[in-house]
C-alpha cells in the first residue's frame, strides 16, 4: 500500500466518521470511518517502514584492504610507544 492509498483511506474514513449523518441498521458508518482511518495510518506507517528498509544497504564503511593497512600501521605505532 502506498502513501497515496493510505491518505485516501484516511480521507474517506474521516468523511464517513465525521461528515455523514445517515445511518443503516446493519452498518455503523462512524465505526467504518474509524476503521478506515486506522487502516490508512497503518498503511502509511507500513509504507515508510518498507521503503526505509529497502533503501538501507549493508556495506562495510571501510574497504577490508584499507582496514588491514590501518591495523598494521596502528600496531606499528603501538610498538614504538612501548
Amino acid at each position: 500500500m502506498s502513501i497515496g492509498v493510505g491518505i485516501f483511506l484516511m480521507v474517506v474514513g474521516a468523511i464517513l466518521a465525521f461528515a455523514v449523518r445517515d445511518s443503516w441498521d446493519a452498518v455503523d458508518l462512524t465505526a467504518v470511518g474509524y476503521i478506515l482511518i486506522v487502516a490508512g495510518i497503518a498503511g502509511i506507517a507500513l509504507s515508510f517502514y518498507i521503503t526505509n528498509r529497502r533503501r538501507r544497504v549493508d556495506t562495510d564503511a571501510i574497504d577490508p584492504a584499507v582496514e588491514e593497512e590501518y591495523r598494521v600501521v596502528e600496531e606499528h605505532h603501538r610498538d614504538i610507544k612501548e
